[in-house]
């Protein structure tokens, strides 16, 4: 075999080789993936990528009614209740009312025996005596004066006299009338009760000594329980959405089926410097007396349409100290957009019925649901890219000047 044969077989053998081995190669090597493009704040994926089916969406909530819940308690009704302290030093002789009783308005509820009280009926027979003297003088030196043997300034006095017992025993008597109309010193002094109602409260036992200057608990406690007072603890971010009059639906664990319809009544003026919340008191009819005073219970106050929309709560997230959303804006293509977010009084988001948006969102507008924490890490990782590669560049751009440099100075004889 002469060398030009030799070489031409060892080309052709070289050429099989390399066709084999492309052919190989592209039986073997699968077609690479397209990869989501991060320009920004956008990202916008290919068409065929795997990771569009886990991304899920949902459309902007529109302005609609929303309920607050508040929690609060049932108390009495002070419209309604009275609380009884005895006006007099005495010791308790009888007991006459007990906790459940119904009383009506004037009913005796314990009997005193009261040195104080007698001091004032002797006080008004006192005052009586001496009226009934004073007029007498008054009409004998009204006599005598007309026959001319009284002076003129002893009818004055005696006119004088008889105006100053007057007014002591109109005094005396209507001190009396308060307390009980007497007429016999007999130290036995009467609590009774202002009102009609029911007797929720007893703070006193036979026996006992009592002062109208001692602390603690009234006597007696009386109300009216067929109304009862509701004092709910409201944020401040629900004030603009409570108004007096407005209705409310007051429920209990006690009671999981059933609701009682009340109102609003009251609204403080101050917030509480605290707890951070504002009272506000309605009123819930009571006529079958299922509800308790110092029950707990929760409030359902249906509150007019915002004007801001509303997102699920998982659509949002937090970066740094921005609130985030992914909006759909193509069938690929999402961009990550800042919002504000209504807060409370706490400076926590308020989640009632969706998050409400301030700004950044309208109506029609589609939020990534599920898949944005994975979409806010490819903008991150992108971010992080773009950093590394400009100081790589920022770099690579001073090495030749250095260079220049030294190669300058180098070449100097």
């Amino acid at each position: 075999m002469n060398n030009e044969n030799y070489q031409i077989m060892i080309c052709s053998i070289f050429a099989g080789f390399c066709l084999f081995a492309a052919g190989c190669g592209h039986e073997t090597d699968a077609p690479e993936e397209a990869k989501p493009s991060v320009v920004g704040d956008i990202i916008t994926f290919p068409v065929t990528s795997a990771a569009l089916k886990n991304i899920e969406v949902a459309k902007v909530i529109a302005p609609q009614e929303r309920e607050l819940n508040i929690p609060g308690r049932l108390v009495w009704d002070e419209d309604r209740t009275v609380r009884v302290f005895t006006p007099f030093a005495g010791r308790v002789s009888k007991l006459i009312a007990n906790v459940g009783d119904q009383v009506v308005q004037g009913q005796v509820l314990s009997e005193l025996q009261s040195p104080d009280f007698a001091i004032a009926q002797a006080d008004a027979r006192k005052a009586q005596s001496m009226l009934t003297l004073s007029k007498q003088v008054l009409s004998r030196v009204k006599e005598l004066a007309a026959n001319g043997i009284a002076a003129v300034k002893d009818l004055q006095q005696s006119e004088a006299d008889f105006a100053n017992a007057t007014a002591e025993a109109n005094r005396a008597q209507t001190r009396l009338k308060i307390y009980g109309n007497s007429q016999n010193v007999d130290q036995r002094f009467n609590l009774v009760s202002p009102i009609a109602g029911v007797v929720v409260e007893r703070n006193l036992n036979p026996g006992q000594e009592l002062r109208p200057d001692q602390p603690g608990a009234p006597q007696f406690v009386v109300t009216n329980p067929s109304r009862l007072w509701v004092q709910l603890d409201a944020t401040e971010a629900n004030l603009k959405q409570l108004k007096p009059g407005a209705p409310i639906t007051i429920s209990s664990n006690q009671y999981p089926d059933d609701s009682f319809a009340g109102e609003i009544k009251q609204i403080a003026d101050y917030i509480d410097p605290i707890s951070r919340t504002l009272k506000v008191r309605g009123i819930v009819p009571n006529q079958d007396r299922r509800l308790k005073a110092e029950m707990f219970v929760n409030a359902r106050i249906t509150v007019a349409k915002s004007e801001y929309p509303s997102v699920p709560e998982k659509a949002v997230f937090l970066e740094g100290v921005r609130h985030f959303v992914f909006v759909k804006t193509g069938l690929e293509k999402f961009a990550r957009r800042g919002i504000t977010v209504a807060m409370d009084s706490t400076n926590t988001i308020a989640a009632q019925n969706g998050l409400r948006v301030l700004s950044g969102l309208q109506e029609g507008d589609e939020v990534v649901v599920s898949g944005n924490l994975f979409m806010q890490q490819m903008i991150a990782s992108a971010q992080t890219g773009e950093e590394i590669s400009s100081k790589t560049s920022q770099n690579t751009g001073a090495r030749p000047s250095t260079t220049n440099a030294s190669n300058a100075s180098s070449a100097k004889p």
